[in-house]
């Protein structure tokens, strides 16, 4: 393998590298950063997540452009705020030794007067999120006239969440003589769609095979059903007393939901959406950097930018709308060389989903029981037996102390020593689990009996599918275009072959129909119709018919709720809708998966 100095790059930049402690580079950067120091051709350039993509790209950038002109060389678009930020943080330190290089990054959620003066003072390098990107180009303070390299990052997330326009602008405002280079971690029909209208004749190069996932990672599933996902997962996690985890939801609501349940069980968890605000997602990713939080319960946009090397475990609390997005979640763990799990919840409905996913990642799921009482009491027992093997113990500190100690333990032997500490940590425990159910069996009626749909989301029919080419992508696309709410809430969506399905947050049931109504959009020239559907009856029955177009329709605290009597996100009623940074101070900050006493936070 190459050093960073052979494949091309100066000095300044090797030693930067150095003091990141960059040693070798990593197989996509082998290949990327030679191609585009030697040639202006087009490149694709397809990697899994985690093999370090952004330098593979901001390298060979950083090498050639000219500090000497102030003017914006490199445009670079993410989908997300999170992953933006990302970028340009890297960048900024992979040019710690260009001291005339600057790089300003731009996205929604942070002052756009900021970023303006930032861009005034001059900057060679802009990373930014598609909306903000066009924001700043309409407004004439980013001007791209000069622009030598665009780079797309995860083009096909730019795509699945609706910034169609939004490129199509930036290419706009970008000269012919452009060297654009898209670089994702899979390989979809839309990314062929964007290199066919965006690109010239590119080269294309791979890092493993194509959307192919990690070796690194071990995929699993657990067979659930809606009534038994949340406590199937409370016990996987209470099974890894050392789990540090995203839990990866399909909604907002899902999203808080979990997180809720999961702080109020006593764990130390926290949600990142979309209805945070920037400064609550950054405080939310600081805690979970520090390992003050150690689950973190996210919605797929976080799939895209959240740099953390030594999360265990992946668990989809749900699969994603689209399969692709599976691979993304994955690859959160098993990154920088370390081993990881992705964990998957599905019920009888959702297993087909992971026989198309075994074909684009190339891996077989292991089939895995949900952890029984005893297993779980037993591997945290060991692990705390381990911990306190291994202590050390600091005799300056606490000798003063023994005396006393010994004298109140005098008149017990080790057995009876031993005995009364484990009880003493594990008592709350093993009351909670003494009479624990098998989750594994499914046809138990406590087990089985659920609502089948969320009580929280209006069902919609729409009178286009598959054969009109449409994807859960273009769909979401469709809906965000009729301007129903900044806030709106997309849940399942089921494509069918000439018409499909979709959830919309009830409280926008009402809007969605005006909006459809007073837009009469079409979709490839074909006339839209929406209509609310009547929502299947639990235990199976048969489905209602539709309203007509446009008429309303681990860790254990000392306390612990029931695990029999915890709500499936499915289940309806009342929940918390507090943000990250209305919770009461004492609210999970704890480590998951270890038994103990609940610790505020200072």
């Amino acid at each position: 393998m190459s050093t960073f100095l052979e494949l091309g790059l100066k000095e300044p930049i090797s030693r930067a590298l150095t003091d990141l402690g960059y040693e070798k580079p990593t197989v996509i950067q082998e290949k990327a950063i030679p191609q585009i120091i030697s040639s202006t051709d087009d490149l694709k350039a397809f990697a899994q997540t985690g093999t370090g993509k952004t330098a593979a790209f901001s390298l060979p950038i950083l090498e050639i452009l000219d500090p000497t002109q102030s003017n914006v060389q490199a445009i670079i678009l993410s989908p997300t705020r999170e992953l933006a930020v990302q970028i340009g943080n890297n960048i900024k330190d992979f040019c710690k030794y260009l001291k005339d290089v600057k790089v300003t990054t731009v996205y929604g959620g942070s002052s756009m007067e900021d970023q303006i003066r930032s861009l005034k003072r001059g900057s060679q390098i802009v990373v930014g999120t598609p909306g903000r990107t066009v924001d700043l180009i309409n407004r004439r303070a980013l001007k791209l006239g000069n622009v030598q390299w665009l780079v797309l990052d995860e083009a096909d997330e730019m795509l699945n969440m609706g910034f169609k326009d939004e490129l199509d602008k930036v290419l706009e405002a970008t000269p012919e003589t452009k060297q654009t280079l898209l670089f994702s971690a899979t390989f979809p029909r839309e990314v062929e769609a964007i290199a066919r209208n965006y690109m010239t004749k590119p080269v294309e190069i791979t890092s493993g095979e194509k959307n192919s996932g990690s070796d690194n990672v071990t995929h699993e599933y657990y067979a659930v059903t809606e009534r038994t996902r949340y406590p199937a997962l409370k016990r996987i996690a209470d099974l890894n007393p050392d789990i540090y985890a995203i839990i990866f939801c399909r909604t907002r609501r899902e999203t808080q939901e979990v997180a809720d349940n999961l702080i109020r069980d006593g764990y130390s968890a926290d949600s990142l959406h979309g209805d945070l605000s920037q400064g609550q997602r950054d405080s939310v990713m600081g805690k979970f950097r520090k390992k003050t939080i150690k689950i973190l319960v996210a919605t797929d946009v976080a799939a895209r930018g959240l740099d953390v090397n030594e999360l265990t475990h992946v668990l989809n609390h749900k699969l994603p709308d689209q399969i692709e997005n599976y691979t993304h979640r994955s690859g959160r763990t098993g990154r920088a060389g370390n081993k990881g799990i992705s964990i998957v919840l599905a019920n009888g409905k959702e297993k087909g989903k992971l026989r198309q996913i075994e074909r684009i990642i190339k891996k077989k799921f292991i089939e895995g029981k949900v952890p029984s009482g005893k297993e779980i009491v037993q591997n945290q027992l060991i692990n705390l037996i381990d911990k306190v093997h291994n202590i050390d113990v600091n005799e300056t500190q606490i000798g003063e102390f023994l005396p006393t100690i010994y004298e109140k333990l005098e008149d017990l032997d080790r057995e009876e020593l031993i005995k009364k500490f484990v009880s003493l940590e594990f008592n709350t425990m093993l009351k909670y689990y003494e009479n624990s159910k098998d989750l594994n069996d499914l046809s138990s009626r406590d087990n089985s009996r659920a609502r089948s749909t969320n009580d929280n989301m209006t069902r919609f029919f729409i009178n286009i599918g598959r054969k009109d080419n449409l994807n859960p992508g273009k769909l979401i696309g469709l809906i965000n275009d009729q301007n129903i709410g900044d806030k709106i809430e997309i849940g399942a969506i089921d494509i069918l072959d000439t018409f499909s399905f979709f959830e919309v947050d009830k409280n926008f049931e009402d809007k969605t129909l005006e909006a459809f109504a007073a837009n009469q959009p079409d979709f490839d020239g074909r006339s839209v119709n929406v209509e609310i559907t009547k929502k299947e009856r639990s235990g199976g029955g048969r489905r209602g018919g539709r309203k007509p177009f446009g008429k309303k329709d681990g860790g254990f605290g000392r306390r612990r709720s029931s695990e029999n009597s915890s709500r499936s996100n499915d289940g309806g009623g009342r929940r918390s809708e507090r943000r990250s940074s209305d919770r009461p101070k004492n609210s999970g900050d704890r480590n998951a998966g270890g038994f103990g006493r609940r610790r505020r936070e200072r």
